[in-house]
């Protein structure tokens, strides 16, 4: 991700139209892929189940836009608790503002009681709907009461009002958002039997059992990659909506994969992780497949999934950036305890000192040093400038609320209790 840093910052305005020819190719695109790779565990095939979302986007001579109205559940931004409703226009927005006004019932997301269960919708962020094509959009929102505030498990604007007060330090993001995927109750590439494997040490030992980690990180191969067509088809949707999404790589454990985002500047990292985690579960959903953002989906000698969160600002970035870096890892260090709060649930689990993680119970950062709390990538430390990793961050962080975090350590006075109330909040 190193590259990625060195790219231009993205833009928050992304509405690019999908012709239907694009459509039409990229769908006979997806049916050959399929045709050419079977799936490591059955489940129906692409090429034998035609999206619906083709069709309905070639059939778009009504004129009208619609609008997926999306925002998070009572379980927070964990990914794993998007909500959405489609609601009509009589023409596509050419900006946010433009948007209505919405409301849905709180009291069935765990978020309002039933004598008072409105909540208002108020549109963020919104791109292109790469599933419906045509003029559609999806649309994230902020969950607002009554009184015109931000509801505990809405961190948008929290967060928006930390960054809006150092514009000039420019902090860039690239996220690392590892997932894995789950087909009938196990991770992709592993076996379902429970049968006890009789004459062998460890129960575990079965047929079918993947071996050692090793072999599946960025692994091409039938026996060694299990799942990339879900990876692939999420990837090209990220793109279509015009998210500013890196790249994608297979993960050291077998079914585990990661895409990346950025580089964003400021609050767009989150619109745009939310919004590919939105579109990455829609995918899962189409093809019978569970995507989990545990930190240790299984337990023992096993890569957990975490979300390295990488940043840098224009002092950082600039000759002699290397000093503000190895300050902001101090700063980074005194506020240890506070940022392991709010870096995941269960990420316990996962920082525990093996498994290229360092200990959750301490800090410390260096050069190249993947079981560092913060890694300094070797170019920075050759160059004198760049960024910084934080491979702290657990996969199922809210991404509003760490990448603001960061900022106030680094770039303010590191004293926000903003997020204490997301924290007592959410549910689990």
């Amino acid at each position: 991700l190193g590259g990625l840093l060195l790219l231009l910052p993205c833009t928050s305005a992304f509405l690019p139209s999908t012709p239907s020819s694009l459509l039409s190719s990229r769908s006979l695109t997806l049916k050959s892929a399929a045709a050419r790779h079977a799936s490591p565990l059955p489940r129906p095939s692409l090429a034998a189940r035609p999206s619906p979302r083709f069709a309905a986007a070639l059939r778009m001579a009504h004129g009208k836009c619609r609008a997926e109205y999306i925002w998070i559940g009572g379980r927070g931004g964990c990914g794993d608790d998007y909500r959405s409703k489609t609601r009509v226009l009589d023409k596509r927005p050419t900006s946010v503002s433009e948007l209505p006004l919405w409301n849905y019932d709180g009291s069935s997301t765990g978020q309002a009681p039933g004598g008072d269960s409105e909540i208002y919708l108020q549109p963020a962020f919104m791109c292109a709907d790469p599933m419906r094509g045509g003029d559609n959009i999806l649309v994230l929102c902020e969950m607002i009461d009554p009184k015109n505030n931000p509801i505990p498990t809405s961190t948008r604007s929290v967060a928006k009002k930390i960054f809006d007060q150092a514009p000039e330090e420019e902090p860039w993001y690239g996220i690392e958002q590892e997932y894995t995927l789950f087909q009938d109750g196990v991770p992709m590439g592993w076996p379902k039997s429970t049968a006890r494997p009789f004459d062998i040490p460890s129960p575990l030992m079965q047929f079918g059992y993947p071996g050692p980690q090793g072999p599946y990180y960025c692994a091409v191969g039938h026996d060694v990659s299990f799942g990339r067509l879900i990876c692939e088809e999420h990837l090209e949707l990220c793109l279509e909506a015009g998210l500013n999404v890196g790249g994608i790589n297979g993960e050291v454990m077998p079914g585990q994969w990661e895409f990346q985002v950025g580089p964003c500047v400021g609050i767009e990292a989150g619109d745009h992780l939310h919004m590919a985690r939105f579109l990455l579960q829609r995918v899962c959903e189409e093809n019978g497949v569970i995507v989990s953002f545990d930190p240790k989906p299984i337990p023992g000698n096993w890569n957990g999934a975490g979300c390295h969160t990488n940043f840098s600002t224009k002092k950082m970035r600039a000759d002699g950036g290397l000093k503000v870096i190895l300050d902001a890892c101090e700063k980074l260090g005194k506020n240890h305890e506070k940022h392991i709060r709010l870096y995941g649930e269960g990420n316990e689990r996962r920082l525990t000192g093996t498994c290229e993680t360092n200990s959750i119970d301490n800090f410390k950062y260096g050069v190249a040093d993947r079981g560092a709390s913060i890694r300094i990538p070797r170019f920075t430390d050759r160059d004198g400038k760049g960024y910084m990793e934080d491979r702290r961050p657990a996969s199922n962080i809210d991404p509003y609320v760490v990448t603001a975090l960061i900022f106030d350590t680094c770039c303010l006075k590191g004293d926000t209790t903003a997020f204490e109330a997301y924290k007592n909040s959410i549910q689990l």
